[in-house]
């Protein structure tokens, strides 16, 4: 038997009411603004990576680009390349930091979709086994058992440690080595 999960606490924000006074809420995250809560957790050039304020599972990420774009179409071919590189990059640190078994991955564009921001973005979404399945989980039921505030602390760390020069190095000479 199939019992229900009700966490209503997203509805108010889905419906504009709990939403910061502000004309874009990732764009607000882009410029550091106080009236948002910011979960940034990697940043380059032309991107930012956040956690989600309103996850499916824990380490559910969002990659947006720094400039305000409503289309994946909008993107330049440099934007394209960031992005699919920084999306294999969210697949490393959330192997590293959760070790989960699958992802969900991609984008909604336009009101009939679900998107819910008006700023293009991409969801990088962890699962797990024995987590309640998708529907489920997008029909309103999510149990998150970790703090955002504690795996934002996390990530930042991972992908600060990914990022480094001596980790690309090191990369960079494990793929040559395979390739002898």
């Amino acid at each position: 038997m199939r019992h229900n999960l009700f966490v209503p606490n997203k509805m108010p924000y889905a419906k504009g009411k709990n939403r910061p006074d502000v004309p874009c809420i990732l764009c607000a995250i882009v410029e550091k603004n106080d009236k948002v809560q910011r979960l940034e957790v990697h940043r380059t050039e032309r991107f930012t990576i956040s956690l989600n304020l309103y996850p499916y599972s824990p380490g559910h990420l969002l990659i947006f680009p720094n400039r305000h774009v409503l289309d994946v179409r909008e993107l330049n071919q440099e934007e394209v390349c960031d992005l699919h590189e920084l999306q294999c990059l969210c697949f490393e640190v959330l192997t590293c930091a959760y070790q989960p078994r699958g992802y969900n991955v991609g984008y909604n564009m336009g009101d009939a979709s679900g998107a819910s921001i008006p700023h293009f973005h991409l969801h990088v979404v962890p699962r797990y086994p024995r987590e309640l399945g998708f529907m489920d989980v997008i029909g309103g039921a999510r149990i998150i058992i970790e703090d955002p505030n504690a795996t934002q602390e996390k990530l930042v760390q991972i992908f600060q440690e990914l990022t480094t020069d001596d980790h690309f190095s090191r990369k960079e000479k494990q793929n040559e080595q395979s390739r002898l």
